[in-house]
């Protein structure tokens, strides 16, 4: 097969993969699994896409003729010879790669590539997130890292998309000085934090829990709010929790104060946890109260304080005025079951649920049918 007909046969593959053999097949993979260590803890899946990425790669392994060493021997002899790595022939190859050998050609094509496109027009294709969600799903974040820290390749990582995925793969495997040094370096190529960046930057200070962090942490809230940006709840929580650690109750509690609306479970721990450390006991017993009383629904679940923050707030409170008041809510809580041996830290690291589809009212309120358009007659006919 001359080396021209790879790029087409590439375009039809990448284009075409909602057959439902195809779809099929990939339902019942074992490929759909998370591999161990990509587990993700800030990211959604809306954001790392990682099963829409593996369904893709199945479709593709599905429909391409040959063998994968085909496509990949006809690449490297393309590189060889210095001749044009074409952009479908570089998607087609990044969705055939299936081991930390594979994406080392790929790393490869994908310099020769930005070398031959650094001009691309705005709009194009972008290899970023692509090439970011193969090595999260084989788990080489430190080649994520090292390749998008080149400054050769300065321009091929241009989204945040790209540079937020690297960070959480390298927050979840507790490389957070790697994840910080990733942070500078989308800052110094312009790439533009959003919403995503900040909890990611932020968490990263968190749990570094260092001087210089606590001060990077302070700078990208400063900076992100002088911007007008859009900062995350999330993050405000885990500046906060920064700030309790590095023993600055002032400035978490007015960092917390900048959070609109702290109903959450994490928030009320951190709101108890402030009140404790400054001393505020009577503040803190009517939060634990109110929880304990609240008229909350039996289907849904009441307010839970973690063990870590009760501990904490037992240890102020210790012989002093409230301490009788503290134990007594505290036991009343615990009997209730609203006491968790959870942490503050298993608050804040969890993985946000992302976007919820609505749940079609437009179809309850639909009276015809879309196939034949004649009133429905009956629910139970509704397509």
């Amino acid at each position: 097969m001359a080396l021209s007909g790879l790029s087409g046969y590439a375009r039809v593959i990448l284009t075409d993969t909602s057959k439902a053999a195809v779809l099929r097949g990939a339902l019942q993979s074992d490929c759909l699994k998370c591999r161990d260590g990509a587990k993700r803890y800030l990211l959604s899946e809306d954001v790392v896409k990682l099963q829409d990425f593996q369904h893709r790669k199945l479709a593709v392994a599905h429909q391409v003729a040959g063998s994968k060493g085909y496509y990949f021997d006809m690449v490297n002899q393309k590189m060889e010879k210095n001749e044009l790595i074409l952009k479908d022939e570089l998607k087609l190859l990044l969705h055939l790669c299936q081991s930390a050998e594979d994406v080392i050609i790929a790393r490869n094509a994908i310099y020769r590539y930005h070398e031959e496109n650094r001009n691309m027009a705005f709009g194009d294709f972008r290899f970023g997130p692509l090439f970011m969600r193969l090595c999260y799903e084989l788990g080489l974040e430190e080649l994520a890292a090292t390749t998008l820290m080149d400054s050769t390749l300065k321009g091929f990582f241009s989204d945040s998309t790209s540079f937020n995925i690297a960070i959480d793969m390298l927050f979840n495997k507790g490389c957070y000085e790697s994840g910080l040094d990733v942070v500078g370096k989308m800052k110094s190529h312009g790439v533009p934090f959003n919403k995503d960046t900040f909890t990611l930057a932020i968490a990263t200070c968190y749990k570094l829990n260092t001087s210089k962090s606590y001060h990077v942490c302070l700078a990208v809230l400063e900076e992100g709010q002088t911007k007008g940006s859009l900062i995350p709840r999330h993050a405000y929580c885990f500046a906060t929790a920064l700030a309790l650690k590095q023993n600055d109750a002032e400035r978490a509690q007015t960092i917390f104060s900048q959070i609109m609306c702290i109903d959450s479970r994490l928030c009320q721990n951190l709101k108890v946890l402030l009140l404790a450390v400054s001393g505020s006991m009577k503040d803190a017993i009517y939060v634990l109260t109110t929880a304990l009383v609240s008229k909350t629904p039996v289907f849904v679940k009441k307010p839970e304080f973690s063990q870590e923050v009760v501990n904490v707030l037992r240890k102020k409170s210790a012989n002093g005025l409230w301490e009788g008041s503290v134990e007594q809510v505290v036991r009343r809580l615990d009997d209730a079951g609203q006491i968790t041996e959870q942490t503050l830290d298993d608050f804040l690291c969890h993985t946000p649920l992302g976007k919820k589809r609505p749940l079609g009212i437009m179809e309850q309120e639909r009276k015809t049918s879309r196939r034949t358009f004649r009133p429905l007659q009956s629910t139970l006919l509704s397509e």
